[in-house]
């Protein structure tokens, strides 16, 4: 039987005792429907995994005992930053969730020319708030005891003013070259995907006087999300963990 995993945004020990409240109350009692005796695996992002058992399950708190710790570690070797614009509603989401999957170490919300979706000040503020949680269950379900950082959404023209690897990317479904066209295993790679409606010609222009090198995955137009998860699962296999 497969053990549930619960992300907890507090510092953990052996032999520690944890009431559970509010979120993490929720998933293990709604969601999960899990109960008293029912054994977890617990992580805080930090690194590494604790076993944890459920000793009472009530509806206002739940009492976690934090069990042995394991030093495990799954995560890749290849350092991979997604650059993503913004794209509407379930669609970030999912690319957000998949990314995470995948191996993801850092990922960049980007406003775009072309990006639909507008938000500001407290509306952006919820929506990051949204993508950490989208991040956080990825990692639950996937197995991952490290967090990809989600940062705060930027302007694209503010992005390209920092360098962010030693290899930085851009999907242009114009460009003659593929993943093929490196020569050498790259330490650290950004992937800069555009929203719905693709980057601009300018936007392409500024990334390519930016040091970003335009590669295509094949012939075919990807859907933004579809273009997130093929370019990811190909530089994991060809210089990462799949």
């Amino acid at each position: 039987m497969r053990i549930s995993r619960l992300y907890l945004d507090t510092p953990l020990a052996e032999h520690q005792t944890i009431s559970l409240e509010g979120e993490p109350l929720h998933y293990i009692s709604n969601v999960l429907r899990l109960k008293k005796g029912t054994e977890l695996s617990v992580f805080n992002g930090q690194g590494g995994e604790f076993q944890a058992i459920l000793t009472a399950v009530n509806k206002r708190s739940s009492i976690l005992e934090i069990g042995k710790f394991t030093d495990s570690d799954n995560e890749s070797s290849l350092s991979i930053t997604l650059a993503q614009g913004i794209s509407r509603g379930e669609r970030m989401d999912f690319t957000l969730q998949k990314a995470t999957e995948l191996g993801v170490n850092r990922i960049i919300p980007l406003f775009t020319e072309r990006c639909t979706v507008s938000l500001k000040a407290e509306r952006l503020h919820k929506r990051l708030q949204h993508w950490q949680g989208i991040i956080r269950s990825a990692c639950e379900q996937s197995g991952r005891n490290s967090l990809p950082t989600v940062e705060a959404a930027q302007n694209f023209d503010d992005f390209l003013q920092t360098k962010t690897s030693s290899c930085q990317l851009i999907l242009d479904p114009l460009s003659t070259h593929s993943l093929k066209s490196i020569s050498s295993r790259p330490s650290s790679i950004t992937i800069l995907i555009g929203p719905e409606g693709g980057f601009s010609n300018r936007e392409r222009e500024l990334a390519y006087g930016n040091n970003y090198k335009g590669i295509q995955l094949g012939p075919r137009i990807l859907r933004t999300e579809t273009a997130a998860i093929a370019s990811i699962s190909a530089v994991q296999t060809l210089w990462g963990d799949l």
